[in-house]
């Protein structure tokens, strides 16, 4: 696994761990393109910018900086919040980048140069969007497998918008998100939405994580409906959290890893324990088998949790205190892998 710190770049492969690889830099975002490694990393000399590695993380290629002109900013380098890698054979490897001020940008050489989506800078919502804690950052991308128009992508402050012509004009995708009590709300610049994935089996059915409640939509993002939140029966302990992710082979599956909330944004009452659904979101399972139990009050961030590909599809997140935990069973047991890194950024498990 490769695993981006506030402090560097890590990879673990059997306990080992290797790195930091660049020292010092703070690595938000990874993605890989066959062989190659690309990351966004922001440094104290280079500042926010994007390097690739084809050796396997021993060399990188010289900062790339990425540059936006955007009101909020004027013209400054963009902190990139996501990398995600277009797999659909007419997108030949094409890399999208979520970055701040809400801006999507595809590079077509591996990640060597991004060019900013025109059609989603000049969005009509964009003067209604209000920025979360972190700012307007476009944190996740999803392209659909069958369709090569299809991006749908999710922005802390502003909600979820699709696009079906390849980015040239986008629809705000908010009908049902947002508190229980307000599902029938359609909000243009939407709620704050922290994570989104795809379904393994139907592309058209996607999870939100928001802060809020956790919500799955069945039609594309046209409607979403809750299926999650403290109190109600689904054994959810929070409705606050970061992260969401689908399994990538069974339908309906997907795991959660809920923070107390926004106040206070640690595992509830200091347990560490994923959240699986295996039917859509009607039940949530507390997986705790090998996770601590007492006195982890651990925060894990949007990027920090992710499932390989590849069966057995091992499960994998860490923590802002330096922790890293692994499933091979889908869950139901964990062990520990390393700790005491620096606080955790991304994870990603490698092809």
């Amino acid at each position: 696994m490769a695993i981006g710190t506030t402090k560097g770049l890590f990879f673990v492969s059997d306990g080992t761990v290797d790195g930091p690889f660049l020292a010092g830099e703070s690595v938000g975002a990874f993605a890989q393109s066959g062989d190659r490694f690309v990351v966004a990393s922001t440094g104290a000399e280079t500042g926010p910018a994007v390097r690739a590695s084809d050796d396997g993380g021993v060399s990188w290629s010289q900062p790339t900086s990425v540059s936006l002109e955007s009101p909020e900013r004027g013209a400054n380098p963009a902190a990139i919040w996501q990398l995600h890698v277009d797999r659909r054979p007419a997108a030949a490897g094409a890399i999208w980048a979520g970055a701040d001020s809400a801006t999507l940008l595809r590079s077509e050489d591996g990640g060597e140069t991004f060019e900013p989506l025109v059609g989603f800078q000049e969005h009509p919502e964009r003067p209604s969007w209000n920025p979360g804690r972190c700012g307007l950052a476009l944190h996740s991308i999803v392209t659909h497998p069958e369709r090569a128009d299809r991006i749908v992508v999710a922005i802390s402050g502003a909600g979820v918008h699709k696009s079906d012509d390849g980015g040239k004009s986008w629809t705000a995708c908010n009908l049902g998100l947002g508190s229980p009590s307000a599902a029938e709300a359609t909000p243009e610049a939407g709620p704050c939405v922290h994570k989104i994935a795809v379904d393994a089996v139907n592309p058209d059915v996607l999870w939100a994580q928001t802060r809020a409640g956790i919500y799955r939509t069945d039609d594309a993002c046209e409607r979403w409906e809750p299926v999650g939140h403290a109190g109600d029966t689904t054994g959810l302990p929070a409705d606050f959290g970061f992260t969401v992710v689908a399994h990538p082979a069974d339908a309906g599956t997907a795991y959660l890893l809920p923070l107390e909330s926004d106040a206070f944004r640690c595992t509830p009452q200091g347990r560490c324990r994923v959240y699986r659904t295996a039917d859509g979101g009607h039940a949530w399972e507390a997986l705790s088998d090998g996770l601590p139990g007492t006195n982890a009050f651990l925060t894990v961030l949007r990027d920090a949790f992710d499932i390989a590909s590849d069966p057995p599809h091992p499960l994998v997140f860490g923590s802002k205190s330096g922790h890293v935990f692994a499933s091979q069973d889908g869950g139901d047991s964990w062990r520990l892998v390393t700790s005491y890194l620096p606080p955790i950024l991304c994870v990603r498990v490698l092809d």
